[in-house]
């Protein structure tokens, strides 16, 4: 950049009919400037500006004209970057080929600081109406082409208004707002802690981002005085259904009208094959082996989750994918007892499959929803359970199952190894949140720790 000091000013030419007729004219080194104005009060107070620049020995620019502070200033705000802006940057950035559930859980985090990191929360809209525009359409790719209603319309319009520039953040209060936002939940209580660590991670992400654009020299968030909340991850025994409960409750669900002696398998899958539910509303026919007598074999390949059509490529409520965690092609194949064999010929016989194969459907053809079966689960639960087992985590939601079905085999004393491999874990991920329930061998550990012991070589001379 080529500065000179060497600036002389020239009278305002006046030029009649002109949409801006005053003209502020000044010469930098060996090139000629000008600025245009409406009237020429506006034209006298440019040339002040210029004039006190030149007189104070400020350089000025030789290819701008313009004072260099003045083009500090001009190219820092035009780097200047919003924080709801970027984080809509953000999520376009990664948004062609993510998971949907991915895309929900951006938006959620994203949603939960943007309406905290502003300036002023003067004419600030309701927060349950800000927080629901935000994450169904601010941080949404897939709605930014439609017109919103108009309350999310002008929600968004604030937000934009009012948000703080993403260098903001480096100031150590504004970073601790950030992470203040991110421990409570709308109604003022304090968000769990795998919430809190999740959103957490994800703003990790988005702030990278920043780095990498230049808008921010490190993560702000590392120079803040903050304890991540521990996550209690551990399946207590005691709230896992054992064997004759999940007997009980298969019945009573099987009992509930149509809709319930469609879904026994359902959840039979997630009990005795350790499934996620989105694994069992994608399993197909041609995925399994069930032989009329003894074990039979599930050969999961995908994932189904519902998240809602407006976060899907398809439009479609779930979002088919892989196995979680896994790359595209691959395949877990899962063994499964005779009973679970004997209830999915059963439901096979008696309700057949969807046009593409699937084993499980609503009434109409649908896939199966995650409302729909949770309110059978409820009706169950309740009719099982006693009240103070209620008042209790004990078989809380459909997952549960799969807990109950994970912690039976590692009880019956299946090698963790093995247990990993058929729940699609990890196997740490398996031990750290199942410790509790690998358990009962201990007197047979020691055995072999004594045989073992008992067979060393005896030096000579002994």
């Amino acid at each position: 950049m080529a500065t000179s000091y060497r600036v002389k000013f020239w009278d305002h030419r006046h030029r009649p009919g002109r949409k801006s007729p005053w003209m502020v004219r000044w010469t930098v080194a060996t090139g000629e400037f000008s600025e245009s104005y409406l009237t020429k009060t506006q034209a006298d107070g440019r040339k002040a500006q210029l004039v006190t620049a030149a007189a104070s020995h400020e350089p000025f620019d030789t290819e701008t004209g313009l004072p260099l502070s003045e083009l500090r200033k001009l190219k820092e705000d035009e780097k200047a970057v919003t924080w709801y802006q970027h984080g809509r940057n953000y999520v376009e950035a990664r948004w062609d080929g993510a998971p949907a559930k991915t895309r929900t859980t951006w938006a959620d985090a994203l949603a939960t600081v943007t309406f905290e990191l502003v300036k002023s929360k003067a004419g600030m809209p309701d927060k349950h109406v800000l927080r629901r525009a935000l994450y169904s359409w601010g941080f949404n790719v897939n709605r930014w082409d439609e017109e919103p209603p108009a309350e999310v319309a002008k929600a968004l319009a604030w937000v934009a208004r009012n948000s703080l520039d993403v260098s903001e953040l480096e100031e150590a209060k504004v970073a601790r707002r950030m992470l203040a936002a991110l421990s409570v939940k709308l109604d003022g209580t304090k968000a769990a802690a795998s919430t809190i660590r999740r959103k957490r991670a994800i703003l990790g992400h988005v702030i990278g981002l920043a780095i990498e654009d230049g808008l921010l020299a490190a993560n702000p968030l590392s120079a803040v005085q903050w304890q991540a909340p521990q996550i209690e991850e551990e399946v207590n025994p005691e709230y896992v259904m054992n064997p004759e409960q999940v007997t009980a409750m298969l019945a009573a669900i099987g009992s509930q009208g149509r809709r319930g002696p469609r879904l026994v398998a359902f959840f039979a899958c997630i009990y005795y094959a350790g499934m996620r539910p989105g694994e069992v509303v994608h399993l197909r026919k041609d995925r399994c082996v069930l032989p009329e007598t003894g074990w039979g074999r599930l050969n999961l390949n995908g994932n189904s989750p519902r998240v809602g059509s407006s976060w899907t490529d398809t439009g479609a409520t779930h979002d088919p994918r892989a196995l979680k965690h896994r790359s595209e092609k691959a395949v877990r194949p899962v063994p499964i007892p005779p009973e679970l064999v004997r209830l999915l010929r059963e439901h096979i016989e008696q309700y057949g499959t969807a046009p593409d194969g699937r084993l499980f459907r609503t009434l109409r053809n649908g896939m199966v929803q995650e409302s729909g079966y949770g309110v059978v689960w409820s009706t169950a639960r309740a009719e099982v359970l006693s009240v103070e087992e209620q008042a209790t985590p004990l078989a809380k939601r459909p997952y549960d199952g799969r807990h109950a079905g994970i912690s039976l085999w590692l009880a019956s004393g299946v090698a963790p190894a093995e247990c990993a491999r058929r729940a699609g874990h990890s196997i740490a991920v398996l031990l750290r949140v199942y410790a509790k329930c690998i358990h009962g061998d201990e007197d047979h550990a020691n055995r072999l720790i004594t045989e073992r012991l008992s067979r060393r070589s005896v030096p000579d001379g002994s």
